[in-house]
């Protein structure tokens, strides 16, 4: 409906400096003749938008403009403050807080949502992400090495997009070195640093804004029955339906893995408390892990280094 998307453009414009007529059209899925529209019936309203053409223009909001915080219901208003609160947690407090002030939240308590988008290196994650917006506003080239289980390599990335996705923070953008639109787990980056170099525009495919495409692959099945204690964590992981108890009341579990490797790791956390029926290679693998362990912690093997 259009008075949602006036919301949202609305919104969307007093967390931003400035937005194009193009983005603003790929995140509402509508034309840029639609977004024209609407940022006239916003100006019809009375809010003060402001247009700039050319090179570095685009669509703001006048400065010192806030938002009438009684336009929304007060269930409306506290899960919009839940998220700007939770933007707190990784964002320059001051930048956070201005938003709230816009809102005219002042007066408002915490509601009964509450957001942590923080990771275990806080002001590492906050780092990052300032980094990588201003070199998305700015149109620059980002380098990082980033590590996987393949090793590590130095990356250039022309970065488009932050995602928050399955309880981490990812960059997306076009890598240089694979000629492609590639997904960077954060945690993963060591070295970032913005170049001077600007990045060339792009459009971004529609499914790469998804985890979808990337879990579609046929990858590999696995069938494994998991000890009754691990029920809490596949419960965490993939939901209370992931899993079907068996008479002797183990869990089964069939799940799809994209890579052999995430496979054999997450199995390998479990311990002793999973045996896996399916993939024959996957059996095969920790039966060779199993025998390299059992030599290295033989009871009457010396520790490393001593004499």
């Amino acid at each position: 409906m259009q008075i949602d998307r006036l919301m949202g453009i609305l919104v969307l414009l007093l967390q931003r400096e400035r937005v194009t007529a193009p983005q603003l059209a790929e995140r509402f899925e509508v034309s840029s003749r639609t977004i024209r529209r609407d940022v006239d019936a916003l100006c019809r309203a009375g809010v003060p938008v402001v247009t700039a053409q050319g090179c570095g223009g685009g669509i703001s909001l006048a400065p010192g403009y806030r938002l009438d915080p009684a336009i929304f219901t007060r269930e409306e208003l506290m899960l919009l403050l839940a998220g700007v609160q939770g933007m707190e947690s990784i964002l320059p407090r001051s930048r956070a807080r201005d938003i709230l002030d816009k809102l005219g939240s002042g007066a408002l308590p915490r509601g009964e949502i509450s957001i942590d988008l923080t990771s275990f290196d806080p002001e590492g994650l906050s780092r990052q992400l300032e980094l990588l917006r201003s070199a998305i506003g700015k149109g620059r080239v980002v380098r990082f090495f980033y590590a996987s289980p393949r090793g590590s390599s130095l990356r250039q990335v022309e970065p488009h997009r932050l995602l928050y996705r399955l309880s981490d923070w990812y960059l997306l953008g076009w890598c240089r070195e694979r000629r492609d639109f590639r997904i960077f787990k954060l945690r993963r980056l060591t070295g970032l640093e913005m170049l001077e170099e600007h990045a060339t525009p792009r459009e971004i495919p529609p499914e790469r804004l998804t985890f979808r495409e990337y879990f579609s692959g046929e990858g590999w099945l696995l069938r494994a029955l998991f000890h009754p204690d691990m029920a809490w964590r596949l419960t965490e992981e993939y939901g209370e339906d992931a899993y079907t108890a068996q008479p002797d009341g183990r869990l089964l579990l069939e799940h799809r893995f994209v890579s052999f490797q995430n496979l054999l790791e997450w199995v390998l956390s479990f311990g002793g408390a999973v045996e896996v029926l399916e993939p024959q290679e996957l059996r095969g693998e920790l039966r060779r892990q199993g025998e390299a362990l059992l030599a290295l912690y033989k009871e009457d093997s010396p520790l490393s280094g001593s004499p």
